[in-house]
């Protein structure tokens, strides 16, 4: 066994937190539901507030942010470390623009994920995440693959999503809506990344291993990168036990799966040397290694990456949508008026009407609606980075070199200070204003007419993910009602892994509508 008086600083460190805890548990008043500053005490900072509310982390850090009238506040980590999380917009551009060379993912950071996603775009900085970045978007930017995507959502609604509802509304069996998008979404991102389909949203709804692995290796990672004390994690990994012994067994199968994928597609793309690729053969990974990406290593850490910003992000989004949907009727009445022209195709048959893509384009409202459900429930509520050189943000808060900054979606959305005192309120109307003329591009396509929906100084148009999520909720609501088995008081508690996962899942219930749309 290990003795304490082999490792000096530990043994201080523990023998102090112990007292630290004795002496607030004698000396403290009870404390009051209100959020205050937390405390910080020598050797171990505001650990015994972190303590307190590791539950609820994501909504203690937001309320104090929303409480600072410069809506930021350093936290004081262990051994004098400090840690400033801001929701300031002025202090966001900094980090993400202005100064953008000088925030990066810190070495907490990277190490935290290193195991699981590598060097992918994700947990790489400089020319990597450049080179990186640039390839991807050149790749996503082309008609062929649009044209593949096209096909693989439209596909997975068709003959699977819409299906389950449909079953599940003929037999009223309840579903576990998170579950069925997190499904859809995995199927969607690996067809599209791999040109794999795992078929985890096939009728049975089995359980796929490697995506059950894949979810505890993004569950632990998470652990990972929240622990007040990194070293508990380090020193497990070291004896493999505990969660790191898990984590290791995880991403080993994640890993594993992946490099066959890539070895088997390179074996298939050999057969095309010199010819175009033929329409089974779109896919993300067959792209990066047509175009000469060829290192292993690489193309399956950024393909990890993509699984993970496909499936994660954008059934988190869905999620949180449908429930404050069900909560606001009037907003989904405002919906189901914008697409009924749009799934009537004007009339046309099927071979006829616009590409699945198109035919979402231009749903203003139903854009600002999920615009609006990511500010209150966003799928990545809090982002991390490192301070690599001495900064000064636009409100003064000085910043070390080593310093970790992180800004905060989650409390940015909550803030009467940007939103005013309604922002409690899921109004999707805050995004938009009514037009009084038609702008140029829309009178010459004749689709906006006077007094419809314009965004307020920006074009939704570019955003893919958006496109795919506005396909998904025009073809779910037009045939659907979802309806929630929670009680009337029942508020969701959103877990901040590195994406938001809704805790317990979400119940519901499908109806069919009388009419579908």
């Amino acid at each position: 066994m290990f003795e304490l008086d082999q490792f000096p600083p530990l043994s201080l460190l523990i023998l102090s937190l112990l007292l630290v805890l004795l002496v607030n548990k004698i000396l403290s008043p009870s404390q009051s539901s209100s959020y205050v500053l937390p405390k910080s005490y020598p050797l171990v900072g505001s650990f015994l507030a972190f303590r307190k509310h590791q539950k609820d982390f994501l909504q203690w850090i937001a309320s104090i942010l929303n409480s600072s009238p410069s809506s930021t506040f350093v936290l004081k980590r262990p051994l004098g470390e400090q840690q400033i999380f801001t929701s300031n917009p002025a202090n966001v551009e900094c980090i993400l623009k202005t100064h953008f060379s000088i925030y990066q993912k810190g070495n907490s950071f990277t190490l935290a994920l290193q195991d699981l996603l590598g060097h992918g775009i994700f947990n790489s900085n400089g020319h990597e995440w450049k080179f990186q970045r640039q390839v991807a978007s050149h790749e996503f930017n082309t008609k062929s693959l649009r044209k593949f995507v096209d096909h693989v959502v439209d596909t997975e609604l068709k003959d699977r999503l819409i299906p389950i509802l449909s079953n599940a509304a003929k037999h009223r069996t309840v579903l576990d809506l998170q579950d069925i998008l997190k499904r859809f979404a995995f199927d969607n991102i690996c067809m599209l990344a791999f040109g794999y389909d795992p078929e985890c949203l096939a009728p049975s709804l089995p359980e796929a291993p490697f995506a059950a692995a894949f979810e505890e290796a993004v569950q632990i990672s998470s652990q990972r990168l929240r622990s007040f004390f990194p070293f508990t994690w380090k020193i497990q990994r070291l004896l493999d036990i505990g969660s790191e012994r898990k984590l290791r067994i995880a991403v080993s199968q994640v890993r594993e799966f992946a490099r066959t994928l890539v070895k088997r597609k390179k074996m298939e793309l050999a057969d095309y040397e010199g010819n175009s690729l033929p329409e089974s053969n779109l896919d993300l990974l067959s792209r990066f290694l047509a175009s000469g990406h060829v290192d292993e290593h690489f193309v399956t850490d950024i393909v990890i990456s993509f699984i993970l910003a496909g499936r994660d992000t954008t059934s988190a989004a869905l999620t949180g949508f449908f429930w404050l949907l069900s909560k606001n009727p009037r907003a989904e009445e405002e919906i189901l008026k914008e697409i009924t022209p749009k799934r009537n195709g004007g009339g046309c048959n099927t071979e006829q009407q616009q590409s699945v893509f198109d035919e979402v384009r231009h749903l203003l409202y139903t854009h600002a609606s999920l615009c609006e459900s990511m500010r209150l429930y966003p799928p990545v509520p809090v982002d991390d980075k490192e301070a690599i050189a001495d900064d000064v943000l636009p409100d003064g808060t000085v910043v070390k070199k080593g310093t970790r900054v992180a800004y905060h979606p989650y409390a940015m959305g909550r803030s009467e200070k940007l939103w005013g005192k309604d922002w409690p309120n899921y109004r999707p109307e805050r995004w938009l204003e009514r037009e009084t003329t038609a702008p140029n591009w829309a009178a010459a396509e004749g689709e906006v007419e006077e007094g419809k929906w314009k965004f307020i100084q920006r074009d939704p148009f570019s955003k893919w993910a958006f496109l795919q999520m506005k396909r998904v909720v025009a073809a779910v609501l037009s045939r659907f009602r979802v309806v929630p088995l929670v009680a009337d008081d029942f508020e969701p508690v959103f877990v901040p892994n590195l994406t938001t996962t809704m805790k317990g899942g979400f119940p519901v219930r499908i109806e069919e509508r009388m009419t579908s749309i």
